[in-house]
């Protein structure tokens, strides 16, 4: 009866110290384990600061104010030509956070099917403060081109989005979408030739010049120091921790990264200590 009672006892012992193992590596795996959903959750969270923030409204409001200054002086200076101002649409003025929150509750990426789906809709919301900025432009004569390197196929449901919305469109000419290259400098120095162009916006620095193109992520630092002056003297920039160069130039702009690649790269790649 002791042999049996003490068989018992080891029996549970054994079991209580398995568990414990268990219990151990288990959270050890997971201590170990790189956090698995940086890409996604980390547009969920962008969009929900977008979305909710009051300091995102102060940023944007902050911008457009500062372009209006600029929109002033150079109506008081004389120009050989007619005044216009380029600028980007998606986060620029139109927000596409709910897009991306779509995506992001499927465990999904953008990709461009559903992106014209969304964008036939022409439902993206104005971001605060934008339709007084390009109205007052507009009211003011000054050309509005909205140069994007959205595709043709989602010309019907911009013109959608922008007249729901009443942001000026003075010529159907003014929309002018990617045709070939994503660059936009070809299509900025066309319009140059006609207009003295006074004013950027855009969310991404290549929405201002070429200096930006498809540039390294130290190359781009470096070209915002150089280009110091120019923000908000002539490039206005919007806010955008979603989606943009900023994040491709830190993969070298390779888009074939899985998932889990990119979530390992990234989460490697922030800094606990300055």
């Amino acid at each position: 009866m002791k042999n049996f009672k003490l068989i018992i006892a080891s029996a549970l012992f054994a079991s209580v110290i398995s568990c414990q193992t268990a219990t151990q590596v288990s959270k050890n795996a997971t201590q170990n384990t790189p956090y698995e959903n940086l890409g996604r959750d980390g547009k969920l969270y962008a969009a929900f600061y977008q979305q909710r923030a009051a300091e995102y409204e102060a940023l944007c409001l902050q911008a457009y104010n500062i372009g209006k200054l600029r929109l002033d002086e150079a109506l008081a200076q004389k120009s050989e030509k007619p005044l216009a101002i380029v600028s980007d649409i998606d986060e620029t003025f139109l927000d596409n956070s709910y897009y991306a929150v779509e995506r992001s509750k499927m465990g999904k990426d953008y990709d461009q099917k559903t992106w014209e789906e969304w964008t036939s809709k022409g439902i993206a919301k104005p971001l605060t403060g934008s339709q007084e900025f390009y109205q007052y432009a507009a009211s003011k004569g000054i050309q509005v081109f909205y140069v994007t390197n959205r595709v043709e196929q989602e010309r019907e449901g911009t013109l959608k989005n922008l007249k729901k919305y009443n942001f000026p469109i003075q010529n159907d000419s003014n929309l002018i979408l990617r045709s070939k290259e994503s660059s936009k400098e070809t299509r900025r120095k066309d319009i140059a030739k006609n207009y003295n162009i006074v004013l950027l916006l855009g969310d991404n620095l290549a929405d201002f010049s070429a200096i930006f193109d498809k540039k390294s992520e130290a190359e781009r630092s470096n070209a915002v120091k150089n280009s110091a002056e120019d923000f908000g003297k002539k490039f206005i920039i919007i806010p955008n921790v979603g989606y943009g160069d900023w994040e491709a130039s830190f993969y070298n702009y390779k888009y074939d990264y899985t998932k889990q690649q990119k979530d390992s790269m990234m989460y490697n790649a922030v800094k606990a200590n300055p």
